[in-house]
């Protein structure tokens, strides 16, 4: 198993949850909501493109668009690979929050 970054651990979540427009301003948007934290644009793109090359991820480019200055949005989606990874990741935290006390900060 590859260990990965947090950055990349939550990119890949959040593409795996994601049913629409996996693409990079999207998915930095899902996860400024859901991590209520700012997040870079480079600080996604940075990870996808790790797991792009670890094989976690695919990409293709849709088709250009007027209103994007005729740049194409890449889409992401996860692989067989990156399936694998997630579930080996459920795996390890399910095993060390295991028969922890609630945390309490009182």
């Amino acid at each position: 198993m590859k260990y990965l970054s947090r950055p990349e651990e939550l990119v890949l979540l959040t593409i795996w949850k994601m049913k629409e427009e996996p693409y990079g301003v999207n998915i930095r948007k899902y996860i400024i909501q859901m991590t209520g934290k700012y997040w870079s644009i480079g600080a996604i793109y940075i990870p996808l493109d790790r797991l792009e090359n670890k094989g976690f991820l695919s990409s293709h480019l849709a088709e250009y668009t007027s209103e994007r200055g005729g740049k194409s949005k890449r889409y992401y989606e996860l692989t067989k690979e990156g399936l694998k990874q997630l579930e080996e990741i459920r795996k390890i935290y399910q095993v060390f929050w295991k028969d922890l006390p609630e945390l309490s900060l009182k």
